[in-house]
């Protein structure tokens, strides 16, 4: 029987790291119940082992150095991007189908709840028109050169309107392992990465997540606690 509407999204965190592949499988498992009605939107709070991933426009120049991790096609847009330990993954499993057919306003969307968890810290991220897609938060010191980094990366897929993958924000990764490929194709020098610790707020994941899962809330409606998928 179809899942009725209007109910609350699941919410679920994994607390041991998820390998890259396996969590793909499962969320890929339960998309498909989403778009057949069988089960409820989900958003999925995890971490994993390191790993290079490649999105559908990645350029395979990018991959600087292809034997540090296990790289993996992802299926999601964007280009080359890293997870690990200390970044904490939301992937996002839900029916626009239910909501705005706007996947502009969706991807906005997304990058307002990182913008909202940042907010939650007095910390001021900004969206970025064009090809730098995600979160930065501008480090230009008064009188110097510009200078931004990424702190949060976007890229999604959709699966008859109910979307896969998500976000990834970094909240204490080592940021050194970024240094195996260009972030998102971004190879300007004025433009890196940073995190949470690296911006001198020595945030817990735990407490990350409150203030995400508020910003989620926030953009999209009411949470609930479910089941990992895995």
């Amino acid at each position: 029987m179809p899942m009725r509407k209007n109910l609350p999204i699941e919410w679920a965190v994994s607390e041991e790291l998820v390998p890259y592949a396996d969590a793909v499988t499962a969320m890929e498992a339960r998309v498909a119940k989403i778009v057949a009605g069988e089960a409820r939107e989900l958003i999925w709070f995890l971490q994993h082992p390191p790993v290079y991933t490649a999105g559908t426009s990645a350029q395979m120049g990018d991959l600087l150095d292809p034997n540090r991790f296990p790289v993996f096609e992802s299926g999601r847009g964007g280009q080359f991007t890293y997870h690990g330990p200390g970044q904490r993954i939301a992937y996002v499993m839900l029916d626009l189908r239910e909501r705005e057919r706007d996947v502009r306003a969706f991807v906005c969307a997304l990058e307002r709840v990182v913008i909202d968890t940042l907010a939650g810290f007095n910390i001021r991220g900004e969206a970025r028109d064009g090809d730098r897609i995600g979160v930065w938060v501008d480090r230009t010191q008064p009188g110097g050169d510009l200078r931004e980094d990424k702190i949060a990366a976007l890229g999604i897929r959709l699966k008859k309107w109910v979307s896969m993958h998500g976000l990834s924000f970094n909240v204490e990764p080592d940021l050194t392992h970024f240094g195996g490929i260009t972030p998102c194709g971004v190879s300007d020098p004025r433009f890196g990465v940073t995190s949470l610790v690296d911006l001198g707020y020595p945030v817990s994941m735990d407490d990350a997540d409150i203030a995400m899962r508020a910003a989620f809330e926030t953009q999209f409606g009411p949470l609930e606690p479910g089941k990992a998928p895995l």
